[in-house]
């Protein structure tokens, strides 16, 4: 991918996202999960605990290849990204709450991620460099680093000047846009020649995990009897994964741009499987938002 894309473009771009992020966040974001602890915990149970068991079942019950098959770990093990919070403010779900549950799962994913990647590695053995390789917390702290401290600086500037942070959040979102794109092109420009033998061993099984997730995040709250517009807040969250961090710490931490090839197909295939489950949503919500009217009436 390039040493100056991975060295400084990745990192660089992978703060610009998460300082976007920042200035949509106020410390009363993480207030709510004393306020709406079931919303939260079980979006959270979901995206922790079910989503790595079911791409592990993925992963083996199709005989993935060891170095992709932890690559698709590391994207599960990825807490959401803001791309969730465009998709539930399109198809009207509690975008606080998907605010909430990204501020919280960028925090626990500093613990999670590595112990999922590790026993993803322990399980797969892939080779990657000159042999199989750990993730270290302290190489993932680092990358968390980049992801916290511009989320910080983000809520400072929400917090010194709101008028300023309203202003510069549309510029900041198509900047956080644009790099997205350029970030999963470079990851497969990288692997261009094994691309299409990628997308035929990665492709489908992408899909069908970007599919479960999107389908467990939203009906696992509503049988919480979660109210409609959080599960659906719910299943974004959960089913829309941060690419550019799963691809950041494959390249710059575990020195593999092929581990990194996941989480770009990931990235490219979930868009229109996002927009027809958000479709699929609003159908439903309508009748179940009528339900969650009466129960509280």
């Amino acid at each position: 991918m390039g040493t100056a894309l991975t060295s400084v473009g990745l990192p660089i771009a992978l703060a610009v996202v998460m300082f976007g992020l920042g200035l949509s966040l106020t410390v009363a974001d993480f207030a709510r999960v004393v306020r709406e602890p079931k919303a939260v915990a079980v979006a959270l149970a979901t995206q922790l605990v079910l989503l790595p068991a079911v791409c592990f079942g993925l992963v083996s019950a199709f005989g993935m290849d060891p170095v992709l098959a932890v690559g698709m770990l590391l994207l599960a093990a990825s807490p959401g990204g803001t791309t969730a919070n465009l998709f539930s403010h399109l198809f009207r779900g509690d975008v606080a709450l998907n605010i909430t549950l990204t501020a919280v799962n960028s925090v626990l994913a500093v613990l999670t991620l590595p112990i999922v990647v590790n026993l993803a590695i322990s399980v797969y053995e892939p080779a990657i460099g000159d042999g199989s390789v750990g993730l270290e917390f302290g190489k993932v702290a680092q990358v968390f680093a980049i992801v916290l401290v511009p989320v910080v600086l983000g809520m400072l500037v929400r917090r010194w000047s709101p008028a300023f942070a309203d202003r510069a959040d549309r510029p900041v979102r198509i900047i956080s846009a644009v790099v997205l794109v350029a970030v999963i092109a470079g990851a497969l420009l990288a692997e261009r020649e094994n691309l299409a033998g990628y997308l035929a061993d990665v492709g489908l099984i992408a899909a069908l995990f970007c599919a479960c997730s999107l389908t467990a995040g939203y009906f696992l709250p509503r049988l919480a009897r979660v109210s409609s517009r959080q599960a659906v807040a719910s299943a974004f969250e959960v089913g829309i994964h941060n690419s550019t961090l799963a691809i950041t710490i494959a390249v710059t931490v575990m020195g593999s741009e092929r581990l990194a090839v996941p989480a770009a197909v990931y990235g490219v295939i979930m868009f229109p499987i996002a927009a027809v489950a958000g479709w699929l949503f609003t159908r439903a919500q309508a009748p179940a938002t009528a339900k969650d009217a009466d129960s509280v009436s």
